[in-house]
């Protein structure tokens, strides 16, 4: 069976530029983005505020001034219960290939470093260009880039990585189309067994796939996806919490608001209160 050409989470750079460079969407605070992953590598940079992230089930809280190197295929969660001013930097993995190991792949660490200050405030500087955008910033932000490129290959690679790390890696480029092809269809009624059969598994082997690599369950993840667009909805609409839920794969609203209060604490017409109250 041919597995349809569905690519997993593809970044669009800023115009004029290979990567992109953008606040966080979960500045406002009350926010919550479950387990993921894609094939850029991500640099988040906290200027204002704190939030936490979960890389491989491990915890990193981030206060003012801290940053954070997501690497290709790395599964992570971000929470943001607080209001925070984060930059974030999408590079395509394909940027450092010609630092890829013999595997063709390249992983960086995440732990402190005594020049950690330079990437924050080197991700401060690109990002006040970008939004300042005076005669010339564009050499400005590309010589700085380059070195955030140098400073990630020379002193947070790391050219020795276990064997379980390399077939993970694989194994999630695997299920990164398969998601793909999930978000593209995720308002339909597409079951386990469905989606296993558009791309020639098993329903049970995929089924320990999502748990083994993406640890989270098919159904958890599909639900997730929905979450995400209702939220944009209630945020940015004026659609009933109804419409909003069978629009987005919901069998009913009271399916929408028992998931939206049980990931976030609120039902989704209060959290709509709460958004309106910060707009006025």
């Amino acid at each position: 069976m041919n597995t349809p050409a569905y690519q997993h989470e593809v970044i669009v750079p800023n115009q004029g530029f290979p990567f992109k460079l953008f606040l966080f969407e979960g500045n406002n605070g009350k926010y919550l983005r479950e387990k993921h992953w894609h094939r850029s590598i991500e640099i988040f940079a906290v200027q204002e505020g704190s939030l936490e992230f979960i890389l491989n089930e491990k915890h990193y809280p981030l206060e003012t001034g801290n940053f954070i190197i997501v690497n290709s295929n790395e599964v992570h969660a971000v929470r943001a219960p607080k209001p925070n001013r984060t930059i974030v930097l999408q590079i395509p993995v394909n940027l450092f290939s010609a630092y890829y190991t013999e595997e063709q792949f390249i992983w960086f660490s995440h732990g402190e470093k005594t020049y950690d200050s330079q990437v924050t405030s080197m991700m401060f500087e690109l990002f006040g260009l970008y939004t300042e955008r005076k005669i010339g910033y564009e050499l400005q932000m590309m010589s700085l880039f380059y070195q955030l490129q140098y400073l990630l290959v020379t002193k947070y690679r790391k050219l020795e990585v276990h064997e379980e790390l390399l077939k993970s890696n694989k194994q999630l480029k695997r299920l990164g189309v398969i998601t793909s092809y999930l978000k593209e269809h995720y308002k339909e009624d597409i079951t386990l067994e469905k989606l296993a059969g558009i791309f020639g598994y098993s329903p049970s082997y995929l089924s320990r796939m999502f748990m083994k690599y993406a640890k989270i369950n098919y159904k958890d993840y599909l639900q997730s996806v929905r979450l995400e667009h209702a939220l944009l909805d209630l945020q940015e609409t004026e659609k009933e919490i109804g419409e909003i839920a069978l629009e987005h794969g919901f069998p009913n609203s009271k399916a929408l608001s028992n998931l939206f209060r049980k990931r976030y604490g609120i039902l989704p017409n209060e959290f709509r209160k709460q958004i309106k109250k910060t707009k006025k």
